[in-house]
């Protein structure tokens, strides 16, 4: 995929300030992928004015916790994601996904025409993607939630890492995250958060390489975060593979639902 805008350290230094670092970069894989098929069970709400695609299970579970789904830069309106919400509601829970994109995500066309990808970045910073979603968690508190959980994908794990850090969520799964500094985010969290974390890596991830992988297993394994720390690695994949994976290629469709299998896993035992 062509890119209309080059990526380079000097414009993600303006686009995402203060996520600059000489070790982050982007690749085209954050906005190529799939459309997944499928009829979407959930509904569209709007949450103290932010809009959300909720899906809730069909039988008896726990009200006092919520999964927040963070998703890629094509936001909640894409299939594939609001797919992912509603099959963690199969699975017993209530899943709120946030456009924190506030209204603007990257098209779906997107995936196979050229973007200035630069240009929208500069517009979904910190400063614009994180009051959505605590206007949202604000709310869901209001209503009687006193747990979260949180699942980030691409663009979305770097916000579930800076709700971490705050301690916000009690639980944190990351898919092939993107935008973190390396090692400063993984020791930061170390420090700093309580929320048990699981990231699901690939084996082809500019994002989150084989190296930064290897650092956070130094960081995190071996027993030494105490709230609880497990990688797991899909040989085969790339960047986007657990949301806008290409089904037809085994590997890739082996590490979708194995990413989404140790999600549900992870929250049933750490949420």
């Amino acid at each position: 995929m062509n890119m209309s805008a080059q990526l380079t350290y000097e414009n993600i230094s303006q686009a995402l300030k203060p996520y600059s670092t000489s070790n982050m970069s982007l690749c085209k894989h954050c906005i190529q992928g799939v459309r997944h098929e499928g009829d979407s069970q959930g509904t569209f709400k709007t949450i103290d004015g932010v809009a959300c695609y909720v899906a809730t299970p069909t039988v008896d579970y726990p009200k006092d916790k919520v999964v927040l789904l963070l998703p890629d830069v094509f936001g909640i309106e894409l299939s594939n994601n609001q797919l992912l919400a509603d099959d963690f509601a199969r699975n017993g829970f209530k899943v709120v996904a946030i456009d924190y994109l506030n209204g603007d995500r990257i098209p779906p066309d997107a995936m196979n025409a050229s973007y200035d990808f630069m240009a929208w970045l500069s517009k979904h910073g910190a400063d614009q993607t994180r009051p959505p979603l605590d206007k949202v968690i604000a709310a869901l508190k209001a209503e009687g939630v006193t747990k979260f959980g949180a699942t980030g994908y691409c663009f979305g794990g770097r916000y579930t890492f800076d709700l971490a850090f705050d301690n916000v969520i009690q639980c944190a799964v990351v898919s092939h995250p993107s935008l973190l500094k390396v090692p400063e985010d993984l020791k930061t969290y170390f420090s700093k958060s309580q929320a048990p974390l699981l990231i699901n890596s690939c084996e082809v991830d500019q994002m989150f390489p084989i190296e930064a992988q290897s650092q956070a297993d130094e960081i995190f394994g071996a027993g030494k975060f105490a709230p609880g720390y497990k990688r797991e690695y899909f040989p085969g994949c790339t960047h986007g593979f657990a949301v806008r994976g290409d089904m037809s290629d085994p590997l890739i469709k082996a590490g979708k639902e194995g990413a989404f299998k140790a999600a549900v896993e992870f929250f049933l035992e750490h949420l």
